[in-house]
């Protein structure tokens, strides 16, 4: 499972205990004086993360993004995830935990599975979830698809390729050529020089984390603070030079856009992000505003509270990135389409606080739910669905299991907070937790004024 958390989902209950000390406490509500414009006229981001692998277990296809409307709903598609190798660069292929080139361009679909309707053949160089994007750029003008480089688990190698200017060039260079450029490896019929040319619009750096620690292998550096600068002013020099060469006559030069996925803990933060320097380069950062609490842990907590005194939450970490000099505009609010959830809760009350003996049973991953799946035990009548109204938080719980996660009314406070904050979006990991009507996405939309 390669997606992004707070800590592992092993991490001892103290270490966690000793980040949240960090978070300074959060007033339970935005002041006047914080609240930027309400401008309901204002066109927002919304961004969602498809995962390469949904389409297996899951099978979730790129054609659910627009039979569900949320593909109409979307200003940007973050592909997770391309990775980095041992010798610094951008590379796919078919390597078991490493990468996927499979799902990416080489798997036909048949007609019923394809965006536009059509088989693919055996011959055309793109298959696959990219050429489904292509497809689905096709039917939904202005739809932008980004590539996301890294993730918890394939962060592993940025700390060392991050390391010199030459090395920093070279790994640049290396994704504009394979995810820009679009030159694929060769794979049968698949691939090749141009075959997946103006697909992605931009590059999504995740990195977890620059100067701190992350997944048990991911390399960490005090120096990587430093570098994480550098590496995305060279992101961003490549991908303007690279626009300016390309722009075959046009008088203004397509414009790549550059994000990137960036942590709550204070701590992470000034470990390894120079805001100012950084926001000068991005177009825009998706804020982590879940796993502050994750299944690991030996007692029950919130996940994504828009508000949470003393603890982790997303306005606590909206306004640390505010304080450190990001402009509000150019910060997008990360949601949870799933829930973490603990088993064998003891301590009787609603279940929040309290003991637990471990994450819970779920369907993909123990602790980790699919927000489609935790709707139904909603309605199912074994679970109280519990709300903390002033907080803006949701959980479940039946005396036993507790799921937090958050539902259609936690995201009408979250949305009304972008609108108030002057926030640049939503972000939403993953979009395969949603239900087949995209009703999260529709609650999203809604609240920022969309459809």
């Amino acid at each position: 499972m390669r997606r992004r958390t707070l800590t592992g989902l092993t991490t001892a209950a103290g270490a966690l205990a000793m980040l949240a000390g960090l978070a300074p406490a959060a007033t339970a509500g935005p002041s006047a004086h914080d609240r930027g414009p309400d401008r309901h006229d204002r066109v927002y981001r919304s961004v969602g993360y498809f995962t390469q692998w949904g389409v297996y277990g899951r099978d979730f296809q790129v054609k659910d993004l627009d039979t569900s409307g949320t593909a109409a709903r979307l200003t940007h598609i973050n592909y997770a995830f391309g990775n980095v190798s041992a010798e610094g660069r951008c590379f796919t292929g078919n390597v078991p935990g490493e990468a996927d080139a499979w799902a990416d361009y080489a798997r036909p679909l048949d007609a019923a599975a394809s965006v536009d309707g059509v088989a693919d053949t055996g011959t055309q160089p793109l298959a696959g979830n990219f050429n489904q994007l292509r497809e689905l750029k096709a039917a939904h003008p202005g739809l932008k698809v980004m590539i996301s480089l890294g993730g918890w688990s394939w962060s592993t190698h940025f700390s060392d390729a991050a390391r010199t200017a030459a090395s920093r060039k070279a790994l640049v260079s290396s994704c504009i050529d394979l995810y820009i450029k679009g030159n694929l490896p060769v794979d049968g019929a698949r691939g090749g020089e141009g075959a997946a040319a103006g697909l992605f619009d931009g590059i999504d750096l995740d990195w977890e984390w620059p100067g701190s620690a992350g997944d048990t292998d991911t390399v960490y550096r005090p120096e990587d603070k430093r570098n994480f600068t550098a590496l995305v002013h060279e992101f961003r020099t490549q991908l303007d030079a690279y626009a300016r060469s390309a722009r075959k006559g046009k008088a203004k030069p397509k414009h790549y856009e550059l994000s990137a996925f960036v942590p709550t803990a204070p701590a992470k933060i000034d470990a390894g992000f120079d805001v100012p320097r950084l926001m000068r380069d991005f177009d825009f950062v998706n804020l982590q505003g879940y796993d502050f609490h994750v299944s690991g842990e030996t007692k029950t907590a919130q996940q994504s509270a828009l508000y949470a005194k003393g603890d982790f939450s997303v306005d606590q970490t909206v306004r640390d990135w505010i304080r450190r000099g990001a402009p509000a505009r150019k910060l997008v609010m990360g949601m949870p389409f799933y829930g973490q959830g603990w088993t064998g809760v003891t301590g009787g009350g609603d279940g929040l606080g309290r003991p637990a003996t471990g994450p819970a049973p779920a369907t993909w991953a123990a602790g980790y739910e699919d927000y489609k799946v935790l709707k139904k035990l909603a309605a199912s009548g074994a679970y109280t669905v519990h709300r903390d109204v002033r907080n803006g938080h949701a959980w479940l719980f039946d005396g036993t299991t507790l799921w937090t996660y958050d539902d259609p009314q936690v995201l009408r406070a979250k949305t009304s907070y972008i609108r108030e904050r002057g926030l640049g979006g939503a972000m939403f990991w993953s979009l395969d937790g949603d239900t087949d009507d995209g009703e999260l996405m529709a609650a999203v939309a809604r609240g920022l004024g969309g459809r």
